[in-house]
């Protein structure tokens, strides 16, 4: 008859030993699942070797800039990174988190995975273990993926906190993922998470910290920009669900609020280089709200899980600064939701759901 017991459960208790295997056999970990996180990343440091490191492996990706590399890598080398690990590393030293020494959105992740970590083992004891990485910078997704499957984690759920679904996002972390496990020797079982931009929790959760930060206003804002990271128009027309998953989420989320059309804006942000990018762009759009009369105005970040370099200086600076430059007068940013409870328990929920079998 077929043994169909886990290799977990035929170690030995207290050995990291196969119960009928030699005594020189390497220890073998209990069996494990493994949720890992992942996100964007972030510079090591500010400096400009660290800036060139992070900028190089980010632009770097197909996934981010498409052109051809020959057209592309002598611009980049030659060009970009000689200059632009100056600019970024200053606006990265204006938010950096100095106690600690990172930026401000690795201290977030970190709190995120501490509550996630928490929760799980709560619902499911010492046989989930729980990660996370970056996609560009440290710590690398073939690190976190080595030590997990060391620790036993024969199944992996891979969790990109993107809402929305991009290829310059959720699908470069996926990709840099099943990288990681074409060097496993013993490769674990894996799941990705879907896009989760119209979950009703997440939604809840972003509805209940609007009307937190609306409660500790004097006005509530003419109107509430939702701005999103853009990307080029291009990347639309070629397939990419990203620009109608935006829209979807600010649908709902007025919707939730229970506001009339037009009270929520969907913008789009950061944009690079010469081509069209998604529009409206927001540090024009925040401008022409305040030469229509728009003086009072929020903006909130639905693409973003954690406070960054796009969040607290992009928008506390730029994006304000042309607005209040237009004529506005009053500029709140609403922050993203971080390791807010809601967040959390919205998270929980869709890691939940896609262990589902597993646990």
């Amino acid at each position: 008859m077929k043994d169909e017991t886990a290799i977990g459960d035929m170690v030995q208790p207290g050995t990291g030993r196969l119960a009928h295997a030699p005594a020189d056999h390497p220890p073998v970990p209990r069996a494990k699942i493994g949720i890992l996180i992942a996100n964007l990343g972030t510079p090591d440091a500010t400096d400009y070797w660290s800036m060139r490191r992070y900028l190089n492996e980010f632009l770097s990706d197909k996934r981010v800039i498409d052109y051809p590399a020959w057209k592309w890598q002598p611009l980049l080398q030659l060009i970009i990174l000689s200059k632009r690990p100056f600019t970024s590393g200053a606006n990265y030293k204006s938010i950096w988190n100095e106690e600690a020494d990172e930026s401000p959105l690795m201290t977030i992740t970190k709190q995120q995975v501490a509550k996630i970590r928490a929760e799980a083992a709560a619902r499911w004891g010492d046989g989930v273990m729980v990660d996370f990485c970056m996609r560009y910078g440290n710590p690398s997704t073939e690190s976190v993926v080595r030590r997990m499957t060391a620790a036993g984690c024969e199944r992996i759920l891979f969790f990109p906190l993107y809402p929305q679904s991009a290829g310059a996002t959720s699908a470069t972390a996926c990709d840099q993922f099943f990288r990681a496990l074409m060097k496993e020797k013993f490769q674990p079982a894996a799941r990705t998470v879907p896009a989760y931009f119209e979950h009703p929790l997440f939604i809840e959760a972003l509805a209940q910290s609007v009307e937190r930060a609306y409660a500790k206003l004097e006005r509530k804002p003419d109107v509430l920009v939702a701005s999103y990271h853009g990307m080029p128009k291009r990347y639309l027309l070629e397939g990419d669900p990203y620009h109608c998953q935006c829209q979807k989420t600010s649908r709902l989320l007025r919707e939730r609020l229970g506001w009339d059309k037009g009270a929520i804006d969907t913008t789009f942000q950061s944009v690079f280089g010469s081509e069209e990018w998604l529009r409206p762009y927001t540090v024009e759009h925040v401008a022409d709200l305040a030469k229509a009369g728009k003086k009072n105005i929020a903006v909130i970040s639905p693409a973003f899980s954690a406070d960054c370099i796009e969040t607290l200086e992009e928008i506390n600076g730029e994006i304000a600064e042309a607005f209040e430059e237009a004529g506005g007068e009053s500029f709140t940013y609403i922050p993203c939701l971080n390791d807010d409870d809601a967040h959390v328990t919205a998270l929980m929920a869709i890691i939940e759901q896609n262990l589902a079998g597993w646990t």
